[in-house]
Formats: structure tokens, sequence, C-alpha cells
């Protein structure tokens, strides 16, 4: 009898050591760790500030959100997809950790595709398209054809390389057909004054960045790159308009780590969509030049395939590199 309450005991301990012993309670009975792998105060930061909240409320449980930045994502995001698939610990990424950096990097310490569980795409930032005021073209069709007569003598601004505003302006460039220069800043507020003065030709900048400089008078805006036209600026159109299928996004979205349980994917998915309904988040969202997205972990999953591929594309064709 002894024997047999001791086997028990043990089997009992390998399932609890290997995670497939429940947990007591429902899940979550305690706080859950929301990381961002990039600084404080930055976008990814502050998008989470604003979901946490109400996500954990929609949970029943407290969200912590903890900054674990470094190598451009690459820090936090590892963390997540060494961490125990309990749901305990999630991953709020970006395009740049999960489609462009592994595109750039080859040597990335995870698969994005294969060490984690897409939870929900929950938001997406679009760029708009800059021009000087002393720019001819005073719409996109007239900017496009002006620089397909101008092959080489115009320039676009980024804020380096491998960064999504230069991806961008390269995705436009292919559709477009023409030929511009790069000139890498340090970021793109040190190239508005020079495209204020014209000695850039255009800039591809986040809405919250460049629009102020538009309503100020400052810089004309030809359009932006969100699929369709953005209630941020419902004014502008979007660039797809005319040249179809064109679209650019820094996107956000919850991962867990591989092997994260189907009813804890469902139940923070569920939370997640809920979160993102609230009219308060939506409102902050938009301040911050974010349009929440929402949906299931299968739809996430194929925006993410499409995204990948495409960034793949252009930086092979375009020997792109972080460098």
């Amino acid at each position: 009898m002894k024997r047999r309450q001791l086997i028990i005991n043990a089997g009992l301990s390998g399932l609890a050591s290997t995670g497939v012993l429940a947990q007591s309670g429902p899940y979550p009975n305690r706080p859950v760790r929301l990381i961002v792998p990039f600084p404080a105060a930055g976008a990814t930061d502050l998008f989470a500030r604003v979901l946490s909240q109400k996500l954990g409320e929609k949970l029943g449980s407290s969200l912590v959100v903890e900054n674990r930045p470094g190598a451009g994502g690459t820090i936090g995001s590892d963390q997540v997809a060494k961490a125990p698939a309990d749901g305990y610990t999630l991953l709020l990424a970006t395009s740049s950790t999960h489609t462009i950096g592994p595109n750039l990097n080859p040597k990335m310490p995870y698969d994005a595709v294969q060490d984690f569980v897409p939870i929900c795409h929950v938001g997406n930032a679009p760029n708009i398209m800059l021009v000087p005021n002393n720019s001819p073209a005073k719409t996109l069709r007239e900017w496009i054809d002006y620089a397909r007569k101008n092959p080489g003598k115009l320039n676009y601004a980024s804020s380096g390389n491998g960064t999504i505003v230069q991806l961008t302006a390269e995705l436009f460039k292919a559709q477009a057909g023409v030929f511009l220069v790069h000139i890498p800043y340090k970021g793109t507020a040190l190239a508005i004054p020079d495209l204020v003065s014209g000695k850039v030709d255009v800039l591809f900048d986040s809405l919250p960045t460049g629009l102020p400089h538009v309503r100020d008078g400052r810089l004309r805006a030809l359009g932006v790159t969100s699929a369709k036209r953005t209630s941020m600026a419902p004014d502008l159109p979007a660039i797809a308009e005319l040249l179809p299928g064109f679209e650019s996004n820094t996107w956000f979205g919850l991962y867990g780590p591989k092997g994260l349980p189907a009813d804890i994917l469902a139940k923070v998915n569920t939370a997640a969509n809920q979160a993102l309904a609230e009219p308060d988040v939506k409102d902050k969202l938009g301040r911050l030049g974010i349009e929440p997205v929402g949906g299931s972990p299968q739809q996430f999953t194929q925006m993410l395939a499409g995204d990948y591929a495409k960034w793949k594309k252009i930086i092979a064709e375009r020997k792109i590199t972080a460098e």
C-alpha cells in the first residue's frame, strides 16, 4: 500500500513538473505578465499601457507590463519564447520583432513562427506620405508622374536602414515604378527640417508625428499607407486607391509561447477583442495613431504570413540590410 502511494505521488509530481497537472482554479488565478520588448514611453509601451488595464479586467486578473528592451525587440521576445506555456507570460510584439526583423537578421535567437502562438492582432499604425509644400505635385498621381519623369533626381528620407520607414518607401518604389535615392537619418524627426526646406522630396512618417506638420501648414500630405482610408485622417486617400494592394503598417500583436493550451488561447483572444471594443480604448489608441484591429488567432496568423512574405521579397530584391 505504501509502495502504491509512493508511485502515485511520484506520478503527480512528474505531471506537475511538466505542466500537465492542472493548476488550482481557473486561469488566470494570479497576475499575468505582458512583456514589452521595447523601452518605456515608446509606441509599443504606450499601447501596452492602454490595453493592459482593460485586458486585465476582461480576463479577471491584473496584467503587469514589463519592459524588456534591447536588440531591436529581440531580448524581450526571446524571453517569452522560452517562458512556460501557461498563459502567465504574454508578449506584445510588432512587425519589427516577427516579420521584418527575422528577414533582416537570420541569426535571431528565436524562430518567429515556430516558437510562438499568435493570439490576437490588436492594432495597426499606418504611415503618412509627406512632401514639401514647394513640391510641384499636389496629388499622389501627380507625384508619381513627376518621379517617373525624373528618375534618380528625387530622394526619400528614412529613420535608418531596415526600418519600417525605409521598407515602406522601397515598397512604394517597387509598386509605383519610380527610382528614388535613399537618405537615412537617425529618426524621422531629424528629417523634418530638410523635408520642410525641400532638401528631401518625400518621407513616410507615422501619423501622430507627421500629421501635425500638415495641419500647421508646414508640409503636404498625399496619402496614407493603410489598405483603406483611416478614420484618423479621413480626408486623405489610401495609396492603395492608386496602387492596388499597397499596404504598410506597423502592426501590434499578442503572442504566447509555443504550446499555449487552446482554452487559454481562446480566453485571452476573447478578452483582447472585448478590450479593443471599449470606446475609451479606441479613443486612446487613436491619439497614438493606432487603429484597433482584433479578430481570431487564425486571422492573425494569416496576416502574419502575408506580411512576412511581403517584407522578405522587398528585403531580398532591394538588398536591404540593417547596417
